[in-house]
């Protein structure tokens, strides 16, 4: 019987919603396109109401509404926690214990509550329900995949105790069969590497991950510093079960990350403030722990393979957004495939809960399409029409030239790419997750040496060194990188082939950062990290026409299927979610061109340039 289930997660970061019909995702949105503060923790009202809006269905239609974990659970963790380390962290004590007395102990409120500003609801008729933090998301990895059994691994900071799992999913069921527990976290492990290297937990991960490859593996100091890791701070199990040393950290019970002195001494140096110059250093470090985590994926790999003898494998939670190491782990050639939840992060409980619901809970039967998962490309999120267009034109006096015939809007498009112009490419409905597919881009062309700093410095305004993906058709993928699988979620980091690589300087790899930054390293020049890596999105027609059409015809144009895809935003801020937020951000950047549904708008025709302003 077909159900109606909205799945939510919340209180945490990255709150989301999600709604299922009869197991099929209809909407999914996170909150912070909506609010546009980047990974906001607050109750996703206006998410529920786009899913809402987007079914066309009242609270009162639903069969249930679902959070995504256990608010008791994780009440126990924290009381069990503080009690096993007393009396350290009784500072932290008194500062959590007042949260949670006041609010997260009475979550079904503030569910109810946030429900009530979405909509009006009978309370009587609604079934509240809570899913476990990691069967959420091995259910938002698992359902959704065109898998009619498989492995699963889940991966993050922590969920209610949970830190990582080894499950297996079989048609309705997922049975969870090994799990980590906090205070040992491969999430956590990673994040404390971040806080380290001056960047922000929870959100510069991705920048650790990007500042690796300017690492030194052949350095003796990257290789003392793996050591130094695996002797002092994590012994790493041959199952991919991790312990870890808390006397070097500070997550259980503090309000730090690690303890600065214990790490200063270990290392040689102390933690970077943020915004302050990276060295080598910090690049070998960075490098070391990314090292250490492929060791951890690749040892968890194995094990799920020896304990479930699946063909294929599904991912989610945070430490399945590390593209680097999914990469490596997908070259061991462990299983035949590998599907990760493009939204693995906390935003993908959403789906995953009310899917664990769906089939689980009510029994309801999955379908699978072979070759095909159901994320329908991520692009889950909210569209716009011509007169909300038009509506932001009459606004804002903005000048654009409107195209009836999309390919004559292409055809433009391309040849304003393949002219060095920088454009906003707007179109469809909104991805759901962390990175922008080609409906909310920035689009550029990856032949152009200049255009990865101008990229970073001049219109994303964050930091020089970290890489653009290529967006390339799928069906040349293979021709340019050393991959033979999909990866339409940009969830894979590949090798760029020979052919399009240049010779390196004799001393290349003994060079400092920003001497291997500006060194062209490949044809493809604004897309070839240092280590002539890519973090590739496999860009196919059944899944978004718009934009494998454009990528056509720049190929067309220029012999080149790929362009630079970036996210539709700037440092600091969430990817923008309307027309609105889009012209926005084109004014305040030094974007060339700007591309909403089939307008075309041109920097230099605009009434107002607004001042731009470097973003924290």
């Amino acid at each position: 019987m077909s159900k109606k289930i909205l799945g939510i997660s919340a209180f945490y970061h990255d709150s989301a919603a999600a709604l299922t019909i009869n197991g099929e995702i209809i909407a999914a949105a996170q909150e912070e396109r909506f609010t546009r503060v980047k990974h906001t923790e607050t109750f996703p009202v206006n998410s529920i109401k786009y899913c809402l809006d987007a079914s066309g269905l009242t609270m009162d239609h639903l069969d249930a509404v679902v959070f995504y974990d256990k608010p008791f659970l994780k009440f126990e963790r924290l009381l069990q926690t503080y009690y096993a380390f007393a009396p350290k962290g009784l500072v932290s004590f008194l500062k959590a214990m007042p949260v949670w007395l006041h609010e997260k102990l009475f979550i079904k409120k503030q569910i109810y509550d946030g429900l009530k500003q979405a909509g009006n609801y009978d309370k009587k008729k609604l079934k509240l329900l809570f899913s476990e933090h990691h069967l959420s998301h091995a259910a938002s990895a698992f359902f959704v995949s065109p898998f009619r059994n498989a492995a699963i691994i889940t991966m993050d900071g922590v969920g209610e105790w949970c830190t990582a799992a080894i499950g297996y999913g079989n048609g309705n069921n997922i049975k969870l069969i090994r799990s980590l527990n906090f205070p040992h976290s491969p999430g956590l492990l990673y994040s404390a590497f971040t806080y380290f290297l001056g960047f922000r937990v929870n959100s510069g991960e991705y920048k650790m991950m990007g500042l690796a490859p300017y690492g030194n593996l052949e350095y003796k100091e990257t290789k003392h510093f793996i050591h130094l890791i695996k002797t002092h701070l994590v012994d790493i199990k041959s199952d991919g079960s991790l312990w870890m040393n808390q006397a070097y950290f500070n997550y259980a019970t503090g309000l730090k990350m690690v303890k600065e002195k214990k790490w200063k001494k270990l290392f040689g140096f102390s933690r970077r403030k943020p915004d302050s110059p990276i060295t080598q250093q910090h690049c070998n470090l960075a490098l070391a722990i990314q090292k250490v985590t492929e060791e951890i994926v690749i040892k968890l790999g194995y094990e799920a393979k020896k304990l479930t003898n699946a063909d294929h494998l599904c991912m989610a939670g945070g430490v399945a957004l590390n593209s680097v190491a999914n990469g490596v782990l997908a070259n061991e050639g462990i299983f035949k495939n590998i599907f990760i939840q493009p939204a693995a992060g906390d935003a993908g409980g959403a789906p995953g809960a009310a899917l664990a619901i769906e089939h689980m809970y009510f029994g309801n039967e999955r379908k699978t399409t072979v070759n095909s998962d159901a994320m329908k490309g991520a692009y889950l999120g909210p569209a716009f029409s011509d007169e909300d267009v038009r509506r932001l034109n009459n606004i804002h006096d903005a000048v654009s030239t409107y195209f009836s015939d999309y390919d004559h809007l292409t055809k433009v498009v391309a040849e304003k790419l393949a002219a060095n112009k920088v454009v906003g490419w707007f179109r469809g409905r909104m991805e759901f997750g962390p990175r922008a597919l080609g409906n909310r881009s920035i689009l550029a062309d990856p032949r152009n040496p200049d255009m990865q700093k101008k990229l970073n410095l001049k219109i994303k305004y964050r930091e020089s060194f970290r890489p653009f993906a290529p967006a390339v058709c799928a069906e040349d993928c293979s021709k340019i990188f050393t991959m033979d699988y999909d990866s339409p979620y940009m969830l894979f980091v590949s090798k760029i082939k020979a052919g399009y690589r240049k010779n390196m300087p004799v001393n290349y790899h003994q060079m400092q950062l920003y001497d291997k930054l500006y060194t062209k390293r490949s044809t493809l020049p604004a897309i070839t990290h240092v280590d002539f890596s890519a973090r590739v999105q496999t860009v196919h027609r059944n899944t978004n026409p718009d934009f494998h059409h454009l990528i056509s015809v720049f190929k067309g144009l220029t012999s080149c299927p790929v362009l630079v895809n970036t996210s539709f935003n700037v440092r600091g801020e969430p990817i923008v979610c309307s027309p609105e937020d889009a012209y926005r951000c084109f004014m305040a950047t030094d974007m060339d061109f700007l591309v909403i549904n089939n307008f075309l708008y041109n920097k230099s025709e605009q009434p107002v340039h607004e001042n731009k302003e470097n973003k924290n």
